[in-house]
């Protein structure tokens, strides 16, 4: 039997392949409760809000959560590392199963925030423990045909979730989209608790609370600043705002600290010198650019959808099905390759390469244009999107000590994270400022008449365009189409720089032994 097919059989603890791959079945499970659980909500929030009387304050909701896995995120991997992965997994769903049904009983509005946190605390932990255990019980070298499918997962749950949350919207209620996670949840703990029989230990090391609560308060300020339009109801950014300002500095001020106490501390929760290696920090960036252009097509490609072709929040996912499988093919496929040749530097760089083609041609974005041309775009950007997802997972885990992968991997999906708030916040802004444009061009040349009361770009929705005046509609549509194919612009540069920067990760041959086995060898 080879190296790389002995760290399946017996990976260092006493686990048979099969017991590998029930494991993984628990671990994909968990992950796609997380990854399905923001779309699904997404496309109910407006019933939600509706419903629970609070449509001034929709955009709590979302922030709630993404805050709260931001910010454990590092916390879930540092102490996975310290103190073995088995108990916070368990953990981790069980908050998420609990937050789960709290959102489902609740209430009031408020009630519903703090059950959405409690989600956001468990489903913090569920992508990066899944992601970590696979490290410890499969060598970086099969890694990649376990990683690939969990790639996947991501692109599933972009078409699920809408199809899945307007379905339950329409029909049992809106409470089902959080009633769904719970058999799931349940299911997952219950596989994980009898067959995931990793070992844990105890460490002499002290945790990094000072670092932990630094890097919470500084992931808190960079979420509420990205937030800072939709939870205080304003249409920009305005400066002279003490409240804006006083949250700025804290933010910088709290980031600068942590660097203090992370340079100085015995056991950084996030070490400082993983990014002296030159795999790891590419890596990283890449990850920052990832989240960035990622979530940045995702969150407005459907409501162009809907704009343009009227289709609901149900049709739109459908619609979304191109990029989907684009990305379900080359993430498979690369995981595979990676098992096979050992070698995956030449995926980041075809999928920045791809990608950045694709994120081009949605500059091309137009009104009229047919849904197989649109599909086909989608189509070349989830092409390049799975080339990359889950590859600099292996790569950034691989170029660290075994010690130190829990670290690796949450650090890797932070920046991720991160990303995806700063790009989703900056495309919006430079999305709203050219449709304000393109819509008080457009509203110039109608009659005043014609033009509803307050209509202009904070209100437009997909329901305030369909009761337009046709030929208003028609020019409302051409206006927001323009807009958002011109502030693909704005992304093109950054896959660009993604592309030369993926030629700069330094390909380390990757490991044939597990997590758990290289560090009981050392």
């Amino acid at each position: 039997m080879s190296a790389s097919a002995s760290s399946i059989d017996r990976p260092g603890v006493d686990l048979t392949k099969r017991q590998v791959y029930v494991i993984f079945a628990a671990l994909l499970a968990a992950m796609f409760l997380s990854a399905l659980d923001q779309s699904v909500v997404s496309t109910a929030l407006p019933t939600i809000v509706g419903d629970l009387g609070a449509a001034d304050e929709q955009g709590w909701i979302v922030t709630a959560y993404l805050l709260a896995i931001a910010i454990v995120m590092p916390i879930y991997g540092k102490v996975g590392d310290l103190f073995g992965r088995r108990t916070p997994f368990l953990l981790a769903i069980g908050l998420f199963v609990v937050g789960s049904t709290g959102s489902a009983l609740s209430g009031s509005f408020e009630g519903l925030i703090v059950w959405r946190s409690f989600q956001g605390l468990g489903a913090g932990g569920l992508v990066i423990l899944s992601q970590a255990i696979i490290a410890d019980i499969v060598s970086a070298r099969e890694r990649g045909k376990f990683m690939g499918p969990m790639g996947a997962v991501f692109g599933v749950a972009t078409v699920a979730g809408p199809l899945l949350g307007g379905w339950l919207t329409s029909g049992p209620g809106w409470r089902w989209c959080f009633w769904l996670n719970v058999p799931v949840g349940l299911a997952a703990l219950i596989i994980a608790w009898f067959t995931l029989r990793i070992p844990e230990h105890r460490s002499r090391r002290r945790f990094d609370l000072v670092g932990a609560v630094l890097l919470a308060a500084t992931t808190a300020g960079i979420v509420l600043l990205t937030s800072w339009t939709s939870l205080t109801h304003t249409t920009s950014y305005d400066w002279t705002d003490p409240g804006l300002l006083a949250l700025l500095g804290a933010t910088v001020l709290a980031f600068v600290l942590f660097l203090v106490v992370e340079s100085r501390v015995e056991d950084p929760i996030v070490p400082l010198d993983i990014f002296r290696s030159r795999t790891f920090a590419v890596a990283a960036t890449l990850s920052l650019f990832l989240g960035i252009a990622m979530f940045a097509a995702l969150t407005f490609l459907p409501t162009f959808l809907q704009m343009a072709e009227g289709a609901s929040a149900t049709d739109s996912g459908l619609l979304m099905l191109p990029m989907t499988v684009g990305l379900m093919l080359t993430a498979l496929t690369s995981g595979l390759l990676i098992t096979r040749t050992g070698r995956y530097k030449v995926f980041p760089i075809a999928g920045f390469g791809v990608a950045t083609l694709g994120l081009l041609w949605l500059t091309q974005l137009s009104a009229d244009m047919s849904m197989v041309l649109f599909g086909a775009m989608i189509f070349v950007l989830g092409l390049g999107l799975g080339f990359v997802m889950q590859t600099l997972v292996i790569a950034a885990q691989n170029a660290v000590d075994p010690k130190r992968i829990g670290v690796a991997t949450s650090t890797n999906n932070f920046l991720r994270e991160i990303g995806a708030a700063v790009g989703t916040s900056l495309f919006s802004t430079a999305f709203t400022s050219s449709l304000r444009g393109d819509l008080d061009q457009t509203i110039s040349q109608i009659p005043r008449s014609q033009v509803p009361s307050g209509f202009g770009a904070e209100s437009l929705t997909p329901s305030a365009v369909r009761d337009l005046p046709a030929g208003l509609r028609d020019s409302v549509v051409e206006a927001y189409a323009d807009a958002l194919g011109t502030s693909f612009w704005y992304l093109v540069p950054l896959g660009a720089a993604g592309f030369v920067v993926a030629f700069f990760l330094k390909e380390i041959r990757l490991s044939d032994k597990a997590g758990l086995a290289a560090r009981r060898d050392r």
